[in-house]
Protein backbone atom coordinates (compact mmCIF):
# COMPACT_ATOMS: atom_id res chain seq x y z
CA UNK A 1 0.00 0.00 0.00
CA UNK A 2 1.18 2.79 -1.25
CA UNK A 3 -1.23 5.95 0.42
CA UNK A 4 -1.15 6.68 3.53
CA UNK A 5 -4.18 7.86 4.81
CA UNK A 6 -6.37 9.35 7.84
CA UNK A 7 -7.78 5.90 8.54
CA UNK A 8 -6.11 2.28 8.67
CA UNK A 9 -3.51 2.44 5.79
CA UNK A 10 0.01 0.96 4.75
CA UNK A 11 2.43 0.60 8.25
CA UNK A 12 4.08 3.98 9.57
CA UNK A 13 7.70 3.62 9.81
CA UNK A 14 8.04 5.73 12.62
CA UNK A 15 5.77 5.13 15.93
CA UNK A 16 2.91 7.98 16.59
CA UNK A 17 1.24 9.44 19.43
CA UNK A 18 3.88 9.46 21.94
CA UNK A 19 3.56 12.78 22.93
CA UNK A 20 2.04 13.09 26.81
CA UNK A 21 -0.71 15.85 27.50
CA UNK A 22 1.15 18.53 30.05
CA UNK A 23 -2.99 19.71 30.97
CA UNK A 24 -6.30 19.23 30.74
CA UNK A 25 -7.59 19.63 27.22
CA UNK A 26 -10.60 22.36 26.93
CA UNK A 27 -14.72 21.61 27.40
CA UNK A 28 -14.68 22.26 23.67
CA UNK A 29 -11.78 19.81 22.33
CA UNK A 30 -13.43 17.58 24.62
CA UNK A 31 -16.66 17.74 23.13
CA UNK A 32 -14.93 17.33 19.45
CA UNK A 33 -12.86 14.93 20.31
CA UNK A 34 -16.07 13.17 20.95
CA UNK A 35 -17.52 13.65 17.73
CA UNK A 36 -14.23 12.36 16.04
CA UNK A 37 -13.81 9.14 17.83
CA UNK A 38 -18.15 8.63 17.23
CA UNK A 39 -17.22 9.37 14.01
CA UNK A 40 -14.62 7.27 13.55
CA UNK A 41 -16.71 3.80 15.35
CA UNK A 42 -19.20 4.50 12.36
CA UNK A 43 -16.96 4.93 9.64
CA UNK A 44 -15.44 1.42 10.85
CA UNK A 45 -19.44 0.17 11.70
CA UNK A 46 -20.49 1.55 8.11
CA UNK A 47 -17.61 -0.49 6.85
CA UNK A 48 -18.12 -3.69 8.06
CA UNK A 49 -22.17 -3.74 7.69
CA UNK A 50 -20.89 -3.09 3.80
CA UNK A 51 -19.05 -6.33 3.73
CA UNK A 52 -20.06 -9.53 3.36
CA UNK A 53 -18.46 -13.07 5.40
CA UNK A 54 -17.71 -14.10 1.84
CA UNK A 55 -14.99 -10.78 1.88
CA UNK A 56 -12.36 -12.46 4.19
CA UNK A 57 -12.67 -15.80 2.76
CA UNK A 58 -9.08 -16.56 1.16
CA UNK A 59 -8.78 -17.20 -2.41
CA UNK A 60 -7.29 -20.56 -1.62
CA UNK A 61 -7.56 -22.68 1.52
CA UNK A 62 -8.85 -26.20 3.36
CA UNK A 63 -11.45 -26.47 5.65
CA UNK A 64 -10.90 -29.78 8.07
CA UNK A 65 -14.03 -31.23 9.28
CA UNK A 66 -13.97 -34.11 12.02
CA UNK A 67 -16.79 -36.86 12.29
CA UNK A 68 -17.30 -37.44 15.33
CA UNK A 69 -16.67 -40.61 15.56
CA UNK A 70 -12.93 -40.60 15.31
CA UNK A 71 -10.51 -40.61 17.84
CA UNK A 72 -9.66 -37.21 19.71
CA UNK A 73 -5.84 -37.91 20.12
CA UNK A 74 -5.97 -38.42 15.99
CA UNK A 75 -8.27 -35.68 15.45
CA UNK A 76 -5.68 -33.55 17.58
CA UNK A 77 -2.83 -34.47 15.16
CA UNK A 78 -4.91 -33.90 12.17
CA UNK A 79 -5.43 -30.39 13.46
CA UNK A 80 -1.33 -29.80 13.68
CA UNK A 81 -0.65 -31.60 10.37
CA UNK A 82 -3.10 -29.41 8.79
CA UNK A 83 -1.62 -26.24 10.41
CA UNK A 84 -5.09 -25.22 11.88
CA UNK A 85 -6.30 -24.10 14.90
CA UNK A 86 -10.16 -25.65 14.77
CA UNK A 87 -12.19 -27.78 12.94
CA UNK A 88 -15.84 -28.27 13.15
CA UNK A 89 -17.60 -31.86 14.46
CA UNK A 90 -20.08 -33.08 11.95
CA UNK A 91 -22.66 -36.05 13.70
CA UNK A 92 -23.75 -38.67 11.50
CA UNK A 93 -26.04 -39.80 13.28
CA UNK A 94 -28.13 -36.40 13.64
CA UNK A 95 -26.77 -35.31 10.05
CA UNK A 96 -25.68 -32.46 11.35
CA UNK A 97 -22.76 -29.94 12.75
CA UNK A 98 -22.37 -30.38 16.52
CA UNK A 99 -19.85 -27.92 17.74
CA UNK A 100 -16.02 -26.74 16.95
CA UNK A 101 -12.67 -28.85 18.21
CA UNK A 102 -9.66 -26.79 18.73
CA UNK A 103 -6.42 -27.58 19.96
CA UNK A 104 -6.92 -26.19 23.11
CA UNK A 105 -9.85 -28.76 23.70
CA UNK A 106 -7.55 -31.58 23.55
CA UNK A 107 -4.83 -29.95 26.17
CA UNK A 108 -7.68 -29.54 28.49
CA UNK A 109 -8.58 -33.15 28.18
CA UNK A 110 -5.49 -33.82 29.60
CA UNK A 111 -5.44 -31.58 32.24
CA UNK A 112 -9.11 -33.33 33.04
CA UNK A 113 -7.20 -36.59 33.20
CA UNK A 114 -4.44 -35.03 35.54
CA UNK A 115 -7.01 -33.23 37.71
CA UNK A 116 -9.04 -36.40 38.22
CA UNK A 117 -5.95 -39.21 37.88
CA UNK A 118 -7.96 -41.30 35.50
CA UNK A 119 -6.16 -43.36 33.08
CA UNK A 120 -4.76 -41.41 30.24
CA UNK A 121 -4.17 -44.57 28.43
CA UNK A 122 -7.39 -44.85 27.82
CA UNK A 123 -7.70 -41.48 25.66
CA UNK A 124 -6.61 -43.26 22.61
CA UNK A 125 -9.64 -45.02 21.99
CA UNK A 126 -11.90 -42.79 23.26
CA UNK A 127 -13.72 -40.34 20.31
CA UNK A 128 -14.89 -36.98 19.88
CA UNK A 129 -18.26 -38.28 20.73
CA UNK A 130 -17.45 -40.52 23.80
CA UNK A 131 -15.68 -36.86 25.15
CA UNK A 132 -19.14 -34.61 24.38
CA UNK A 133 -20.64 -37.01 26.48
CA UNK A 134 -18.81 -37.23 29.55
CA UNK A 135 -20.29 -34.19 31.67
CA UNK A 136 -17.69 -34.56 33.87
CA UNK A 137 -15.16 -33.39 30.85
CA UNK A 138 -17.28 -30.63 29.67
CA UNK A 139 -18.54 -29.31 32.77
CA UNK A 140 -14.52 -29.34 34.20
CA UNK A 141 -12.58 -28.04 31.24
CA UNK A 142 -14.50 -27.88 27.77
CA UNK A 143 -18.23 -26.04 28.86
CA UNK A 144 -18.39 -22.56 29.14
CA UNK A 145 -20.84 -21.06 31.13
CA UNK A 146 -23.53 -19.98 28.01
CA UNK A 147 -23.04 -20.02 25.72
CA UNK A 148 -21.49 -23.59 24.83
CA UNK A 149 -20.07 -24.45 21.77
CA UNK A 150 -21.59 -28.09 21.96
CA UNK A 151 -24.23 -29.68 21.90
CA UNK A 152 -24.86 -32.64 24.47
CA UNK A 153 -26.17 -35.86 24.06
CA UNK A 154 -29.10 -34.77 25.48
CA UNK A 155 -29.72 -31.75 22.98
CA UNK A 156 -32.30 -32.71 20.36
CA UNK A 157 -30.80 -30.58 17.69
CA UNK A 158 -33.63 -28.28 16.94
CA UNK A 159 -31.63 -25.13 17.88
CA UNK A 160 -34.69 -23.87 20.16
CA UNK A 161 -32.51 -23.16 22.91
CA UNK A 162 -29.49 -21.06 21.10
CA UNK A 163 -26.97 -21.84 24.09
CA UNK A 164 -27.38 -25.25 22.98
CA UNK A 165 -27.12 -24.79 18.93
CA UNK A 166 -24.29 -24.96 16.60
CA UNK A 167 -23.71 -21.53 16.30
CA UNK A 168 -22.62 -20.23 13.01
CA UNK A 169 -23.35 -17.40 10.76
CA UNK A 170 -24.21 -17.68 6.62
CA UNK A 171 -21.65 -16.67 3.79
CA UNK A 172 -23.91 -13.79 2.54
CA UNK A 173 -24.28 -11.81 6.34
CA UNK A 174 -22.47 -8.78 7.26
CA UNK A 175 -18.96 -8.28 8.84
CA UNK A 176 -20.78 -6.34 11.41
CA UNK A 177 -23.06 -9.26 12.19
CA UNK A 178 -20.14 -11.55 12.48
CA UNK A 179 -18.80 -9.58 15.05
CA UNK A 180 -21.48 -9.58 17.16
CA UNK A 181 -21.79 -13.29 17.30
CA UNK A 182 -18.39 -13.57 18.12
CA UNK A 183 -18.18 -10.97 20.78
CA UNK A 184 -21.88 -11.82 22.17
CA UNK A 185 -21.42 -15.58 22.39
CA UNK A 186 -17.60 -15.01 23.47
CA UNK A 187 -16.47 -17.37 20.89
CA UNK A 188 -12.71 -17.31 19.25
CA UNK A 189 -13.88 -19.40 16.15
CA UNK A 190 -16.70 -18.75 14.25
CA UNK A 191 -17.84 -20.88 11.33
CA UNK A 192 -19.05 -19.59 8.44
CA UNK A 193 -21.46 -21.65 6.26
CA UNK A 194 -22.88 -21.54 2.79
CA UNK A 195 -26.60 -21.31 3.06
CA UNK A 196 -27.81 -23.66 0.54
CA UNK A 197 -26.30 -26.36 0.95
CA UNK A 198 -24.42 -26.69 4.89
CA UNK A 199 -21.24 -26.75 3.98
CA UNK A 200 -18.62 -24.62 6.31
CA UNK A 201 -16.77 -22.80 4.03
CA UNK A 202 -14.00 -21.59 6.68
CA UNK A 203 -13.95 -20.21 10.41
CA UNK A 204 -13.30 -16.35 10.74
CA UNK A 205 -11.55 -14.82 14.66
CA UNK A 206 -11.73 -11.61 15.14
CA UNK A 207 -7.72 -11.43 13.88
CA UNK A 208 -9.51 -12.22 10.19
CA UNK A 209 -11.55 -9.08 10.83
CA UNK A 210 -8.70 -7.08 11.70
CA UNK A 211 -6.58 -7.76 8.53
CA UNK A 212 -9.51 -7.50 6.56
CA UNK A 213 -10.13 -4.26 7.64
CA UNK A 214 -6.59 -3.15 7.60
CA UNK A 215 -6.20 -3.92 3.82
CA UNK A 216 -9.61 -2.35 2.88
CA UNK A 217 -10.25 0.23 4.73
CA UNK A 218 -10.08 3.48 3.32
CA UNK A 219 -10.86 7.02 4.86
CA UNK A 220 -8.91 10.64 4.07
CA UNK A 221 -9.94 12.03 7.51
CA UNK A 222 -7.57 11.34 10.49
CA UNK A 223 -10.06 9.12 12.96
CA UNK A 224 -7.86 7.05 15.25
CA UNK A 225 -5.11 9.87 16.44
CA UNK A 226 -6.31 8.71 20.44
CA UNK A 227 -4.36 6.50 22.26
CA UNK A 228 -5.24 3.32 23.02
CA UNK A 229 -5.44 3.68 26.70
CA UNK A 230 -7.39 6.91 26.71
CA UNK A 231 -10.03 5.02 24.30
CA UNK A 232 -10.02 2.03 26.99
CA UNK A 233 -9.35 -0.41 24.29
CA UNK A 234 -7.41 -3.44 26.32
CA UNK A 235 -6.86 -4.39 30.34
CA UNK A 236 -4.78 -2.61 32.63
CA UNK A 237 -2.88 -2.23 35.82
CA UNK A 238 -4.39 -4.70 38.40
CA UNK A 239 -6.70 -5.77 35.99
CA UNK A 240 -4.00 -7.80 33.90
CA UNK A 241 -3.09 -11.07 34.59
CA UNK A 242 0.46 -12.47 34.43
CA UNK A 243 2.39 -15.62 34.91
CA UNK A 244 5.82 -16.27 36.37
CA UNK A 245 8.72 -18.28 34.65
CA UNK A 246 8.78 -20.54 37.95
CA UNK A 247 4.67 -21.60 37.38
CA UNK A 248 4.35 -24.93 36.09
CA UNK A 249 2.22 -25.60 33.15
CA UNK A 250 -0.47 -26.91 34.30
CA UNK A 251 -0.72 -23.57 36.87
CA UNK A 252 -0.91 -21.49 34.20
CA UNK A 253 -3.53 -23.00 32.05
CA UNK A 254 -6.07 -23.01 35.16
CA UNK A 255 -5.29 -19.81 35.78
CA UNK A 256 -5.99 -19.27 31.92
CA UNK A 257 -8.89 -21.33 31.52
CA UNK A 258 -10.09 -19.38 35.25
CA UNK A 259 -10.31 -15.82 33.61
CA UNK A 260 -11.33 -16.94 29.73
CA UNK A 261 -8.34 -16.04 28.12
CA UNK A 262 -6.55 -17.48 25.66
CA UNK A 263 -2.63 -16.41 26.11
CA UNK A 264 -0.96 -14.37 28.94
CA UNK A 265 2.69 -12.36 29.66
CA UNK A 266 4.91 -14.07 30.93
CA UNK A 267 7.12 -11.82 33.41
CA UNK A 268 10.29 -12.41 35.22
CA UNK A 269 8.93 -12.41 39.52
CA UNK A 270 11.95 -10.05 40.69
CA UNK A 271 12.41 -7.64 37.98
CA UNK A 272 8.40 -7.42 36.96
CA UNK A 273 9.98 -7.56 33.42
CA UNK A 274 8.28 -9.13 30.14
CA UNK A 275 9.55 -12.18 29.12
CA UNK A 276 7.67 -13.68 26.46
CA UNK A 277 4.03 -14.55 26.03
CA UNK A 278 2.76 -18.34 26.73
CA UNK A 279 -0.36 -19.30 24.46
CA UNK A 280 -3.18 -22.04 25.58
CA UNK A 281 -2.38 -23.09 22.02
CA UNK A 282 0.88 -23.89 22.96
CA UNK A 283 1.86 -27.66 21.99
CA UNK A 284 4.84 -27.53 22.94
CA UNK A 285 4.91 -30.25 25.92
CA UNK A 286 3.05 -32.27 23.98
CA UNK A 287 5.45 -32.56 20.89
CA UNK A 288 8.23 -33.29 23.93
CA UNK A 289 6.06 -36.23 24.94
CA UNK A 290 6.20 -39.59 23.42
CA UNK A 291 2.41 -41.13 24.48
CA UNK A 292 -0.66 -39.25 26.64
CA UNK A 293 0.87 -40.21 29.67
CA UNK A 294 3.92 -38.67 28.88
CA UNK A 295 1.86 -35.47 27.68
CA UNK A 296 0.69 -35.12 30.84
CA UNK A 297 3.53 -35.88 32.95
CA UNK A 298 4.69 -32.83 30.87
CA UNK A 299 1.88 -30.42 32.50
CA UNK A 300 4.35 -30.20 35.65
CA UNK A 301 7.37 -28.64 33.29
CA UNK A 302 7.82 -24.69 34.73
CA UNK A 303 7.24 -22.15 32.13
CA UNK A 304 10.97 -21.36 31.93
CA UNK A 305 11.53 -24.78 30.97
CA UNK A 306 9.15 -24.44 28.04
CA UNK A 307 10.21 -21.38 26.83
CA UNK A 308 13.40 -21.85 26.24
CA UNK A 309 12.60 -24.83 24.12
CA UNK A 310 12.53 -24.05 20.52
CA UNK A 311 9.17 -24.24 18.97
CA UNK A 312 8.11 -24.27 15.17
CA UNK A 313 4.49 -25.36 14.85
CA UNK A 314 2.52 -22.68 13.52
CA UNK A 315 -0.30 -23.51 15.85
CA UNK A 316 2.14 -22.90 18.74
CA UNK A 317 3.24 -19.71 19.33
CA UNK A 318 2.53 -16.50 19.90
CA UNK A 319 5.37 -14.05 19.32
CA UNK A 320 5.76 -10.58 21.58
CA UNK A 321 5.31 -7.49 20.26
CA UNK A 322 4.78 -4.40 22.42
CA UNK A 323 3.61 -1.21 22.64
CA UNK A 324 3.36 2.15 24.93
CA UNK A 325 -0.06 2.84 26.22
CA UNK A 326 0.82 6.45 24.66
CA UNK A 327 0.57 4.74 21.09
CA UNK A 328 -2.57 5.37 18.98
CA UNK A 329 -5.33 3.32 17.54
CA UNK A 330 -4.35 4.46 13.76
CA UNK A 331 -0.66 3.11 15.09
CA UNK A 332 -1.60 -0.38 16.39
CA UNK A 333 -3.88 -0.75 13.30
CA UNK A 334 -1.04 -0.25 11.17
CA UNK A 335 1.48 -1.95 13.38
CA UNK A 336 -0.77 -5.12 12.56
CA UNK A 337 -0.92 -4.54 9.32
CA UNK A 338 2.93 -5.63 9.30
CA UNK A 339 2.76 -7.85 12.07
CA UNK A 340 -0.49 -9.50 12.02
CA UNK A 341 -0.29 -9.94 15.65
CA UNK A 342 -3.13 -11.81 18.06
CA UNK A 343 -2.10 -9.20 21.70
CA UNK A 344 -0.20 -6.49 22.26
CA UNK A 345 1.70 -6.41 25.49
CA UNK A 346 1.82 -2.70 26.82
CA UNK A 347 4.69 -2.26 28.76
CA UNK A 348 6.44 0.99 30.40
CA UNK A 349 10.27 2.49 30.07
CA UNK A 350 11.39 -0.38 32.15
CA UNK A 351 9.65 -2.78 30.40
CA UNK A 352 7.00 -3.74 33.08
CA UNK A 353 3.73 -5.17 31.58
CA UNK A 354 0.85 -2.57 32.08
CA UNK A 355 -1.60 -3.63 29.81
CA UNK A 356 -2.34 -6.14 27.13
CA UNK A 357 -4.62 -5.14 23.90
CA UNK A 358 -5.85 -8.00 21.81
CA UNK A 359 -7.72 -8.14 18.72
CA UNK A 360 -10.73 -9.37 20.40
CA UNK A 361 -10.74 -5.83 22.32
CA UNK A 362 -9.56 -3.78 19.29
CA UNK A 363 -12.90 -5.33 17.12
CA UNK A 364 -14.84 -4.93 20.14
CA UNK A 365 -14.18 -0.88 20.42
CA UNK A 366 -16.14 -0.76 17.55
CA UNK A 367 -19.16 -2.95 18.19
Amino acid sequence: MSQSIGGIGAFAAQAVGQGTMTGPPATGMLGEREVVRNTGKQAIVSFLESQTCYSVLRASGKVVVFDTRIPIQLAFYALVEHDMQAAPLWDPKRCQFVGILTVTDFIDVLRYYRETGSDVLTLASRSIADILADEGILSTVLKKNPPRRYLSSNDDGTGADQHSSFLSVDADANLDRACHLLHGQTMDFLPVMLPSDMRVLATITYTCVLEHLVSNFREQRRLFDDTIYDLGIGTYGEDVVVAYLHQTLHEVLHTLHLHGLSAVPVIDENTKKIKGVYSRSDITFLTKASDAEDAVSNLNLTLDVLMAQQRTDVTTPDALHTCSTRHTLQYVFEYFAQRKFNRLICVDEEERVVGVVSARDLVAYFL
